[in-house]
């Protein structure tokens, strides 16, 4: 399973999830491996094709799997009904990133976190140079791919504010930044 964990970074994330777990683009459902000891796991799904390829490790899951064939843009969850949100490398793709966090903060319950790994926009300034100009072809090429996403800001924008935040390029692959951390809603 090393390969699917990404040097470690699955198992971290997923690992940190508690209680009733909502996941953001599930996709073929490679974190289900790592989830600790949670009561459910709402699967959030717009591409049945993909959720299709994880039949087996659903079956396979110590706790319930609900497919949710929706976009993060419009969850179809109670508000204050989930207490931890995952999402790894998805918000590169998701068309209206502010509205889709904006829909975790909604379905968080009041001490809910928001457990995440994501990359987007690197601090390198050749890099992010090159980031904004590659961005338009990967939309294209590579499902909707933004290169270029400032995670954190998004995040903060949405109303979050960081429990923990680390940021860090990619080891071999200067194109790739990534943003690990684990956020909650503001209390106002």
């Amino acid at each position: 399973m090393k390969s699917m964990d990404c040097n470690g970074t699955r198992s971290n994330v997923a690992g940190q999830a508690t209680g009733s777990v909502l996941e953001i683009g599930f996709g073929s459902g490679y974190n289900i491996l790592f989830y600790g000891k949670i009561d459910k796991l709402y699967a959030l799904e717009p591409s049945i094709e993909l959720y299709n390829l994880a039949k087996d490790r659903v079956s396979a899951a110590s706790f319930p799997v609900e497919y949710i064939s929706n976009s993060a843009e419009n969850i179809p969850l109670p508000d204050h009904s989930i207490d931890t949100v995952v999402s790894t490398w998805v918000f590169c793709s998701i068309p209206d990133a502010i509205k889709a966090l904006k829909e975790i903060g909604r379905v968080l319950k009041p001490a809910g976190r928001f457990v995440f790994v994501e990359h987007g926009r690197t601090t390198h300034g050749f890099f992010s140079k090159l980031q904004d100009l590659l961005t338009p072809l990967m939309r294209l090429i590579n499902g909707n791919c933004h290169l270029n996403r400032k995670i954190d800001d998004l995040i903060a924008k949405a109303g979050f504010e960081f429990v923990t935040l680390e940021k860090f390029p990619e080891a071999g692959r200067p194109l790739m930044f990534s943003y690990r951390g684990v956020a909650i809603k503001k209390q106002h």
